[in-house]
């Protein structure tokens, strides 16, 4: 059992008083819609600092990602190939699985991560991605981070957002909205302070 599996049966064991989970029906009601997911999400990306590329019919993933990146030489990715419209394109220009190393440590040094996304929110920009690799320190160390999303799972808001995700058999997730940015020191804005300073989502 993990320390933190411990921890949480403690507090378990020592909590007196159990209180319901509120009922959040009334908020969901009010909750924002958009009438055009895509063209939302792809604007608020803009704000967020990072960038949404929709992929059309024909076009090739492979070249999208080499000319947002065209300095990228160590490029980290788990997914062997990307489906898009329905069809499969072979993912050519990762040099190296993630798990391929034994520390994650061993990861410092990667130019750019490609990795799925589950759920995209557009209130947000925030893309859910669930650990599928055993050395998720390549969702943060990584210079830059591609997350390839489906269209169809793209919702409007958080509320939407938590009844969809998973995860999964690490135990582990992360919604990422954007390149990684701080102003906590002298008030000045800092990318990429504690992950990604650039982040572009596929849209397929």
């Amino acid at each position: 059992m993990s320390s933190r599996e411990d921890i949480l049966q403690s507090i378990r064991r020592n909590t007196q008083v159990r209180y319901e989970k509120p009922d959040l029906s009334e908020l969901e009601k009010e909750a924002v819609v958009y009438p055009d997911k895509v063209k939302q999400f792809c604007d608020i990306m803009k704000l967020t600092g990072g960038r949404a590329v929709v992929v059309e019919s024909g076009d090739d993933v492979n070249e999208i990602i080499r000319r947002q990146y065209p300095e990228a030489r160590r490029i980290a990715s788990n997914l062997m190939s990307i489906v898009c419209l329905g069809k499969e394109q072979k993912l050519a220009c990762a040099a190296f699985h993630p798990d391929d190393v034994a520390n994650p440590g061993d990861l410092d040094g990667t130019d750019l991560a490609i990795v799925a996304g589950r759920v995209g929110v557009c209130e947000n920009g925030a893309v859910w991605v669930q650990q599928d690799v055993e050395q998720r320190a390549v969702y943060f160390i990584s210079e830059a981070l591609v997350l390839v999303l489906d269209r169809r799972n793209l919702v409007n808001n958080m509320h939407e957002a938590y009844k969809r995700i998973d995860t999964g058999e690490y135990g582990y997730g992360v919604f990422i909205s954007g390149p990684s940015k701080t102003a906590d020191i002298e008030q000045a804005l800092v990318m990429g302070a504690h992950g990604a300073r650039d982040v572009t989502v596929l849209l397929v």
